[in-house]
């Protein structure tokens, strides 16, 4: 039997991205498509980043080509290329920042902030730019799980600000600005604190990135609402534990950003089980299945659940998160899916043409 692109096409939409849940065809990733006496050649080209996907990705569209009669080689090249999505309507892109992507939560304690500077970490292993801002203002954490504490971004040009790097993650913060020690509250009315949101959003010159993560503060307040309204949020991913009280405080934030326009990329369910390091028993502290329901409920993607260990405490507490401490650990291994999914769940929406038009410049 002869082979023809129809036959390989179609064998490869039999293929499903593990990472998008579309198709190689109808995820528009096949590429320079080739074949020449059985011997078949093409590039998937993904939109997120791969380093660890390209081996199991080749080897699952190499297997599906030589199942098509006729194949007797198949060659498959990954690449990646992450492109900018448009964010909600009537809101322009940042300078520097192909996507930005809200981690959020309707209420405080369910790990937010920790989740939230794993993600990044584990997009940054996968050989992404990523940035992070601190926006729980009243509350922040990331210099202090970065290491970062006591430390001030420099101006170079008087008046942005350079962000500081840890682990080869852009990060802002307005802990880094407010002058006092880690002890001193920030004593802000809604506007003021809402105003100082703006600026750091506007001020700070980030430097190509693919994703701007934005730990925010936890409810439905002014800095979630300023950030909903006025920043260019390409998608949210909300955190949340597996038990009731907290999943109330999540749907209200559902909501929220459903209200705002703002595309919901799933669901992470953290301290989901606790596994006995003596014994090894697992027990579902705070309740089982939670977030699955959620999503199942809303209809909205479920990213995964992640453990309630000591080790991601003490980790985060020595300024070097689970991702970056123990990267091969479960745990380190299930941030990175979940950060995958978030990564792939964001190819599904439409690109930000408006990205690709070059500046005019007058003569």
């Amino acid at each position: 039997m002869s082979l023809t692109v129809d036959s390989l096409r179609t064998a490869l939409a039999r293929v499903t991205d593990p990472n998008t849940g579309l198709d190689f065809v109808s995820g528009k990733a096949v590429r320079d498509l080739r074949f020449d006496d059985g011997a078949v050649r093409l590039t998937l080209e993904v939109g997120y980043p791969a380093k660890s996907q390209s081996a199991p990705l080749r080897a699952l569209v190499e297997q599906a080509l030589r199942s098509v009669p006729g194949v007797n080689r198949a060659s498959v090249a990954v690449t990646s290329r992450i492109q900018a999505h448009a964010p909600q309507r009537g809101v322009k892109r940042l300078p520097g920042v192909k996507n930005v992507i809200a981690i959020a939560s309707g209420k405080g304690g369910v790990g937010k902030s920790t989740t939230a500077v794993n993600l990044a970490l584990a997009l940054t292993a996968e050989g992404a730019r990523v940035g992070l801002l601190d926006a729980d203002l009243y509350g922040p954490s990331q210099p202090l799980m970065l290491g970062l504490s006591g430390q001030t971004p420099g101006s170079p040009d008087g008046k942005g600000m350079e962000p500081l790097v840890a682990h080869g993650l852009e990060v802002m913060s307005i802990a880094f600005l407010a002058g006092s020690g880690e002890d001193t509250p920030m004593i802000w009315r809604g506007p003021l604190a809402a105003r100082a949101l703006e600026q750091l959003l506007a001020e700070t010159h980030w430097h190509d990135l693919d994703y701007l993560f934005v730990d925010m503060p936890p409810g439905t307040g002014d800095i979630p609402l300023t950030l909903a309204q006025k920043a260019p949020v390409t998608g949210v991913a909300l955190v949340t534990t597996p038990q009731d009280i907290a999943l109330l405080d999540v749907k209200k934030g559902l909501r929220m950003f459903e209200k705002t326009g703002i595309a919901l990329l799933g669901v992470v369910e953290n301290m989901s089980v606790h596994v006995c390091p003596n014994c090894g028993h697992a027990e579902h502290i705070f309740g089982s299945g939670g977030a699955e329901r959620l999503c199942a409920d809303y209809g909205v993607p479920f990213l995964g659940s992640l453990p309630l260990d000591i080790h991601i405490r003490e980790q985060s507490d020595d300024g070097l998160p689970t991702v970056v401490a123990a990267p091969d650990s479960e745990a380190a291994q299930r941030y990175r899916a979940a950060a995958l999914a978030i990564a792939g769940h964001l190819t599904r929406l439409p690109v930000d043409h408006n990205s690709r038009i070059p500046p005019v410049v007058r003569a």
